[in-house]
């Protein structure tokens, strides 16, 4: 028994130790940055932010484009999880619905901005079939397109996961008592999704307000935050002190955020009864809702078959015939296809030491009875609230002159802190489920920690690390805004690759590297769903 008290006290610390090094330390070090001139303690960099009219109007633009879609993304995530649970509807059509809705997550965000300009741009495929568009895709419009689809696979999947526990027989009850359409939507469907409601468009302002990939691609003179900030660390002159400003004004919004959402967390509902059986058919209903749901997806899916035509053309727009050329010359670049093995690396070592850090943190908090372990769950929830291009910052700044900057290692790290909330709570939330007299029975035996996790505790949790790892491995590969600060000339990803193509205008490689990308994590998660498949049938 003490052994195994010594063995979490020691995995306590150890965990701990993690998120001060790499999570609390870097973000103390950068306010530090913010509030010092020269050794004295001053407001001096705040000053000249706050007077800095082009920073001011970048940051409420960033408020603005973010807020306007959010809300946008919200509602689209809304019908869309409407269409596939509340619907009667073919299981093919609601599988086409979710994969569509999914797939922008499968990209990096800095390859939406190149689909768009190559779809709604001035010699864009729309515009060489309708003649000049009514709108201008630079600017303040690609970033709000961008942002919806950027955010929405984040935004399902909190919408989509609430309505499982919707109880379907109050829908019922309702419509047995009359009530009006209005009325009976509020009551049985709005009312108790409104907490995941306002989590999905907080996480979708918070995303889009932070996100470096998207203004850096479509932009144009339209100046936000994240692009402010990064002209100002990596520009001509880096500025770091008032860069620090900068990220520290970033935070703001994310606790806001936090703040706002504890606020509506005492109109959730907790609905115990899980019942699908009792929707009544809707003919005309469903198939309207269905019709619209397939033609958002179908959007999405004609937005993204831009990235599959141009590298295949011999030169977009002007000369269409079908060639395989610009793919050979991608695979002939050794440049290319190292950026690509070091982004694999990552993204292995990535889903390999993330699950293993979010697992050992979610069992340390709901398996042990070690002091200091709630502490331990609020610090896991609070990285969530850290925008990739602040820990990003951070790191550059205060493993300034440490042996791991410009390393493959401060990179995985660094993306490990940045998404561990979401592996976190997956672990978590299966510990809790686990029938917790087990640990009684193995202390008992006599078993050691390690025995009852090996034997007992990993047996039961394959699908959920499963997803843990699928899950690192994906966003490591697309992230970009957690790394833009920490790569080297030696340690480039694809998606931070892709942002260096531009400056060459080398379209047609960002987007056959993209396409690498895409094709990796579908095979990740076509790999990991036939895992999973087959664990749920063997047990």
């Amino acid at each position: 028994m003490a052994h195994k008290l010594w063995s979490q006290r020691i995995t306590f610390s150890l965990i701990l130790l993690f998120f001060i090094v790499f999570l609390f330390l870097p973000i103390i070090y950068l306010l530090g940055r913010s509030f010092f001139l020269e050794g004295q303690l001053t407001l001096y960099h705040y000053k000249n932010i706050f007077t800095n009219l082009e920073i001011v109007d970048a940051l409420f633009n960033s408020l603005k484009i973010s807020s306007s879609a959010a809300i946008v993304t919200t509602m689209i995530a809304f019908f869309m999880s409407y269409a596939i649970h509340m619907t009667h509807s073919p299981k093919w059509i609601q599988s086409y619905i979710k994969r569509m809705t999914l797939m922008p997550m499968l990209v990096p965000t800095i390859t939406y901005g190149f689909i768009l300009m190559y779809l709604f741009g001035n010699e864009g495929i729309l515009a060489n079939i309708l003649g000049e568009l009514p709108f201008t895709i630079y600017g303040k419009n690609g970033l709000f397109i961008g942002y919806i689809i950027y955010t929405l696979p984040a935004a399902y999947l909190i919408i989509s996961n609430a309505f499982n526990y919707v109880d379907h027989r109050f829908y019922y009850i309702s419509s047995l008592m009359k009530d009006g359409k209005i009325r009976r939507f509020y009551h049985t469907l709005l009312r108790p999704l409104l907490v995941p409601i306002g989590n999905a468009f907080v996480l979708s302002f918070i995303l889009s307000f932070t996100d470096f990939g998207i203004p850096a691609s479509i932009g144009a003179n339209y100046s936000v935050i994240s692009t402010t900030l990064y002209q100002m660390i990596l520009g001509s002159i880096p500025k770091f002190a008032e860069g620090a400003v900068i990220a520290m004004l970033m935070l703001i919004p994310a606790m806001l955020g936090f703040i706002f959402l504890t606020a509506i967390e005492r109109w959730n509902v907790q609905q115990q009864a899980i019942n699908h059986t009792s929707l009544p058919q809707r003919k005309w209903h469903d198939r309207g809702i269905n019709l619209f749901a397939v033609l958002i997806a179908t959007i999405i899916l004609l937005i993204f078959l831009v990235m599959f035509v141009v590298p295949f053309t011999e030169d977009y727009p002007y000369q269409l015939a079908f060639t395989l050329k610009h793919i050979i010359n991608v695979i002939k670049d050794e440049i290319l296809l190292d950026v690509y093995i070091q982004s694999l690396f990552v993204a292995v070592a990535t889903a390999f030491l993330g699950s293993i850090i979010s697992f050992t943190g979610a069992l340390i908090t709901v398996r042990t009875k070690v002091k200091g372990r709630q502490m331990l769950n609020m610090i896991s929830l609070i990285t969530n609230t850290v925008p990739g291009m602040i820990l990003g910052l951070s790191y550059l700044l205060f493993f300034q002159n440490s042996s791991i900057k410009g390393t493959l290692l401060i990179v995985v790290f660094s993306i490990i802190v940045h998404y561990y909330t979401t592996p976190y709570v997956m672990a978590k939330s299966a510990l809790e489920k686990l029938n917790h007299s087990w640990d009684i029975t193995s202390t008992l035996l006599q078993d050691q920690w390690h025995e009852t996790i090996f034997k007992i505790i990993l047996p039961n949790m394959k699908i959920t690390i499963v997803e843990i790892m699928n899950y690192y491995f994906i966003n490591a590969m697309v992230t970009i805004s957690g790394v833009i600060f920490l790569v080297s000339t030696s340690t480039q990803l694809v998606s931070t690759e892709i942002n260096q193509l531009q400056h060459f205008n080398r379209f047609t490689d960002i987007f056959i590297l993209s396409i690498l990308i895409f094709l990796t994590n579908v095979c990740i998660r076509s790999i990991s769903s036939g895992w999973l498949h087959y664990l749920e049938k063997k047990g």
